[in-house]
């Protein structure tokens, strides 16, 4: 059986039978080093942290969880695997988390490097922040329930 290369997910946008879910699997799979690894550890605690998040696989092949709207993305690069909060900018981060996209003025990222220890309970802290706040903006909207 041939390996894909993890960039011929690219082109899948979850149509065809793949769900984002599978296609999320299938990215960790093929990277299959401690790039897959650091995503698998990550897309655990997003789901510890809110269990009502949604998988959505965008842009060609971007791993997103969303809430009331966007939390996160899960990018991966040859050395860095981003997770990059789409209103992280309006988050509050006492632990220092966001190191990436920090001149912008909406999205804050988390850049995660080889042998990089992850702070669990701090992320897990800032995915709650961001669903609250998705939440809470989601309520303000017109015509929102």
């Amino acid at each position: 059986m041939k390996k894909r290369n993890p960039e011929s997910l690219r082109g899948k946008e979850g149509k065809g039978g793949d769900s984002p879910s599978q296609l999320i699997d299938a990215r960790i799979k093929e990277l299959s080093d401690w790039r897959g690894e650091t995503l698998a550890r990550v897309r655990i605690l997003i789901k510890q942290a809110d269990p009502e998040v949604v998988e959505e696989w965008k842009w060609r092949g971007v791993p997103v969880w969303s809430h009331a709207g966007m939390i996160c993305t899960g990018e991966t690069y040859k050395n860095v695997v981003k997770m990059a909060f789409a209103k992280g900018a309006s988050l509050e981060d006492p632990s220092g988390l966001f190191n990436s996209s920090l001149e912008g003025n909406t999205r804050r990222a988390i850049d995660f490097h080889e042998g990089d220890k992850i702070d669990e309970k701090s992320l897990q802290a800032l995915i709650r922040a961001a669903v609250a706040l998705n939440t809470s903006s989601a309520a303000q909207r017109p015509g929102a329930r």
